[in-house]
């Protein structure tokens, strides 16, 4: 239904489904400790992350309750260089976005244009409300992200993240149809 919504083209880069091909580039920055110190995922096998990009290639776009992970690619050589994930919430009403981006490709607005990208994609094809961001509040590069790309500050809570006590920062981009 959505598949001709990918790929979409932005300065500095290509949003699009991820592929077989993209293991060694996935394996190469998700393997790296400070980009999954904050991170819902963590490192995986190649059979794994083969398994993976083989899934969220053929994943249906915003299912209700299920995320889909997408690939941010450079636009001359289709090489990937990080990830957005996409979260439609079960009522349909509000999503959630997270992003990695390897670290080389950091730094010139790439994340922060493929997250504008993906939110314009998730609000064209749903009808949710707002959009969450949450991080760590630790994780100064993704609040700036976040905040870059329009999305407000709602509140902190205290969680449990892999067995230590941290404080998370909830951010929140409402639609914006006007």
């Amino acid at each position: 239904m959505h598949e001709t919504l990918l790929p979409r083209e932005f300065l500095g880069g290509r949003l699009r489904r991820l592929h077989a091909r993209d293991r060694a580039a996935f394996q190469a920055y998700r393997s790296l400790p400070e980009l999954g110190r904050y991170q819902g995922w963590s490192p995986m096998s190649d059979s794994e992350a083969q398994e993976f990009l083989d899934e969220m290639h053929r994943a249906p776009l915003f299912t209700p309750g299920q995320w889909v992970q997408l690939g941010i690619a450079k636009p001359e050589s289709d090489e990937l260089v990080g990830d957005i994930g996409l979260y439609l919430s079960e009522d349909g009403t509000s999503g959630e976005v997270g992003f990695t981006l390897e670290p080389s490709s950091q730094g010139h607005g790439v994340a922060a244009r493929a997250v504008r990208e993906a939110l314009q994609l998730l609000f064209a094809a749903t009808s949710v409300a707002r959009v969450l961001g949450i991080t760590d509040e630790r994780n100064l590069p993704s609040i700036k992200l976040l905040e870059r790309v329009g999305f407000k500050f709602v509140e902190s809570r205290q969680v449990v993240f892999r067995g230590e006590p941290c404080k998370e920062r909830v951010y929140a981009l409402p639609r914006n149809d006007g």
